[in-house]
């Protein structure tokens, strides 16, 4: 009997030795600690359902969860935004910290720019408190916790000019000092028109080079922006780095264009430098003229 009793044990160990283990399954929570451990605070549906063995259905429960727990953003279908617990009062990390992601998960061209860019540049005045992207497609804004993203489309964009700025996840793209200047005046409703957009420039204008600006503005190949900056340049008493932008203007002969575009310029007095009817009062903050 000992020894029937002594058979049957080793065989119900050697049953439980030969049941093969469950692997057990990843968890969300240590997937994005994961993620964040190696600087990035963005992923996408098909990574986490791969990393994680989720179907599509599991995974969008999860990331519900997480949201209204205030540890996940989604500003578009498919693509989310880890959120540290120094950001939830926010909502988000900042936008600057995801725009290379994102961008790449649309597989759309992007630089950060306009009021945006001029900040990165120095000239925080009036920063808006949304990310200006500009891309060469129409799309709608995104809202990122208490923060939006904002695109503005342009056709040539690959004309512009940009330079890497650092993030902590990493560079990305923005227009030069050069570039943004240009499309301040080329997209006032985007820079708060142009009495602000003048504001911004007295402090831009510090890292504007004289010679940079030329070339960029014939590489764009928009005149009629290069006019309207060359008269605010003036304006806000930047002669000197204006000079070279004028001399390039006059050898092109221009017709002579409103300074607001979507004012009549009709019996408006004239900048005969620039070929600018002065068709609108530009009003300076005078905190920062």
């Amino acid at each position: 009997m000992r020894q029937r009793a002594g058979a049957l044990k080793t065989a119900k160990c050697r049953i439980k030795r030969d049941v093969p283990r469950v692997k057990q399954r990843p968890s969300f929570r240590r997937f994005l600690e994961g993620l964040r451990a190696s600087g990035r605070y963005t992923f996408d549906k098909a990574e986490a359902m791969a990393a994680l063995h989720l179907t599509d259905v599991a995974l969008k429960n999860a990331a519900w969860r997480l949201s209204r727990a205030g540890r996940l953003a989604s500003p578009r279908r498919g693509f989310y935004v880890i959120v540290p617990p120094e950001y939830q009062a926010a909502g988000t990390v900042p936008p600057s910290w995801i725009i290379r992601d994102l961008m790449a998960a649309l597989k759309r061209p992007y630089y950060v720019g306009l009021l945006s860019a001029a900040a990165l540049h120095g000239a925080a005045h009036q920063a808006p408190q949304e990310l200006q992207v500009v891309t060469d497609r129409p799309m709608r804004p995104m809202a990122l916790g208490r923060a939006r993203i904002v695109f503005v489309t342009k056709a040539g964009l690959a004309k512009t000019p940009t330079v890497p700025i650092k993030t902590p996840t990493g560079d990305i793209r923005v227009s030069t000092p050069e570039a943004t200047a240009l499309d301040l005046v080329r997209y006032p409703e985007h820079a708060g028109f142009l009495s602000n957009a003048a504001t911004v420039l007295v402090e831009l204008a510090e890292r504007i080079n004289p010679a940079a600006l030329v070339q960029t503005a014939e590489g764009e190949g928009e005149l009629a922006a290069a006019q309207r900056l060359g008269y605010l340049l003036e304006h806000v008493g930047r002669q000197t780095l204006a000079e070279p932008l004028a001399r390039w203007i006059d050898a092109k002969k221009p017709r002579v264009v409103p300074l607001r575009a979507d004012l009549r310029m009709a019996g408006r007095r004239r900048a005969p430098r620039w070929r600018v009817a002065i068709n609108e009062k530009i009003e300076m903050d005078a905190a920062r003229a």
